[in-house]
């Protein structure tokens, strides 16, 4: 199957590591065009020019917080003055927040919120009446799978991406006949960079620590961020233009909730 993304126009935000910069590099090889949003100007710029080096789109950054309006406004703005137009989003910023629910502050609940809903939530209202209007638009949104299955301690990361996944399921129905597709993609557990960081707070190597935690996956590894993309490739495309309203775990198995 041939995908192409030529003449498309995305927003990916968290996109500088991991599963976001492995989906703005699908999106680019694939032809689209993408701004990638992110906190962090040296990886930003270095994630500008690798996923360059080979994209047959164009590729621009936008530096900010999307976990505040003017982060999301920020990227926003970048697209549209690059672009004219925003035809996909992906909801892809957030980190792996959790801990005991009595150590959950509001503040900490609150800033979860601001960065894995909030941000989803902005950015999905100010491309929606561009995308209703073309009768064409793709929103997806990266959860986890706990946002179906919840384990004790996942909080903050397990409330927020329940939530999301509510989001979108608001999102496909009132988009749906306006050809608007939403839909949400809930990761397992994937090869990244938090996961060395883990490994390290925990003194030990990060092959040991990814082999222990593989236990628990039926496929019987980690996945990588790009079979992450290629999924998230086919939602953003024509070939996906019957599926809406879907959360879909990438996750080897793991999940107990289908």
């Amino acid at each position: 199957m041939q995908i192409s993304l030529s003449g498309r126009a995305a927003i990916v935000t968290g996109g500088s590591k991991g599963i976001g910069f492995a989906i703005a590099k699908a999106f680019t090889s694939a032809g689209g065009d993408v701004v990638i949003a992110a906190r962090g100007k040296e990886s930003l710029d270095a994630a500008v020019n690798e996923i360059g080096a080979t994209a047959k789109g164009r590729i621009v950054g936008s530096l900010g917080d999307v976990g505040t309006m003017a982060g999301v406004q920020g990227a926003y703005d970048t697209a549209m003055k690059a672009f004219g137009k925003v035809d996909i989003i992906v909801n892809n910023a957030g980190t792996s927040a959790t801990g005991p629910f009595e150590k959950l502050s509001d503040e900490i609940m609150q800033s979860d919120l601001d960065l894995k809903l909030f941000a989803a939530i902005r950015l999905a209202r100010l491309v929606w009446p561009q995308m209703k209007e073309r009768r064409w638009g793709r929103v997806i949104n990266i959860l986890n799978i706990g946002a179906k299955a919840p384990r004790a301690g996942s909080a903050p990361t397990s409330i927020s991406r329940a939530a999301g996944m509510a989001l979108t399921k608001v999102l496909a129905g009132e988009g749906a006949p306006h050809n608007v597709l939403v839909n949400a993609l809930l990761v397992g557990l994937i090869e990244a960079d938090q996961h060395v960081q883990a490994a390290r707070k925990k003194g030990v190597s990060t092959e040991d620590y990814i082999a222990g935690l593989a236990k628990d996956i039926p496929i019987g590894r980690f996945g990588k961020a790009e079979e992450f993309a290629n999924m998230a490739l086919f939602l953003a495309s024509d070939a996906g233009s019957y599926i809406t309203g879907t959360a879909t775990n990438i996750d080897g198995g793991r999940s107990p909730v289908v």
